[in-house]
């Protein structure tokens, strides 16, 4: 059975930073691209990053764009998102997932989630 757990979200403020963690087990994630998506209250899930297999290539939200960066550890299979400058727009649930195609956005693994909030 696959698990993506998530950690590391918390109350922060604005300005601060947080690293997120998602720790995969019951498969190998080492050749498959990973990404991090955040749920605002009231809105729908929307993408903010995503790593490729080997960690060369990543891709970004524009509104995270320069701020975030998501990186990964095939060794441990598990895939981190350090957040600086954090806003109180940032403020939502932050997911990893797993299991996509590179640029369809729609994986077939989920994490469970880690709320983050940024007060201003």
């Amino acid at each position: 059975q696959v698990q993506l757990v998530e950690s590391g979200g918390g109350l922060v403020q604005a300005g601060g930073s947080l690293r997120l963690s998602c720790a995969a087990s019951g498969r190998t994630f080492g050749s498959y691209a990973r990404a991090w998506f955040r749920q605002a209250p009231g809105k729908e899930r929307e993408f903010v990053a995503a790593v490729s297999g080997s960690g060369t290539i990543t891709y970004y939200a524009d509104s995270v764009k320069g701020r975030f960066t998501i990186s990964r550890t095939n060794a441990k299979n598990t895939v981190y998102l350090q957040m600086n400058s954090l806003k109180p727009e940032d403020t939502a649930v932050y997911y990893c997932a797993a299991d996509f195609v590179w640029g369809s956005w729609s994986p077939g693994y989920w994490g469970q989630g880690t709320q983050v909030t940024v007060s201003s």
